[in-house]
């Protein structure tokens, strides 16, 4: 009826009714933001869909990313480890100890190493002293 008013033909509806869009991974796409925000974005795709997977959704890996394109998530990616090692550079001090490590007084010989730490994303620097006539770190 409401084509004879219109003056449309019955196959001119069916044509533009096929063509509506209907999202048939509805519930894909709800399923990965919640297990997305269930892990504070922290998850890549591939652990996502694991997850996925192991909830009942078979779905193809090329398909989920494109899924997660459209919602526009994304892992966090993870920063590299820092390496200061450059080799042999500036001056070696001299083997004064020659592996001998036993002293007989106090304050005689003394050790230290530097050490790296990455707290919230900061370096943080640990030098402690050794006395090495009774091996207790003095600092």
């Amino acid at each position: 009826m409401l084509l004879e008013i219109f003056g449309l033909s019955r196959s001119t509806y069916y044509y533009h009714f096929k063509r509506i869009e209907v999202d048939k991974y509805i519930t894909e796409k709800e399923e990965i933001l919640k297990i997305f925000n269930a892990n504070k974005g922290r998850y890549g795709y591939r652990r996502i869909l694991l997850d996925l997977r192991d909830n009942g959704f078979a779905i193809n890996h090329k398909t989920f990313l494109k899924l997660m394109q459209e919602l526009g998530i994304k892992g966090k990616i993870r920063r590299g480890k820092y390496k200061s090692y450059k080799g042999e550079i500036g001056k070696v001090a001299p083997n004064i100890l020659k592996r001998e490590f036993e002293a007989t007084k106090p304050f005689e010989k003394l050790t230290t190493d530097v050490t790296e730490f990455n707290i919230n994303d900061t370096k943080v620097y640990l030098s402690p002293i050794m006395d090495l006539y009774n091996r207790e770190i003095i600092s």
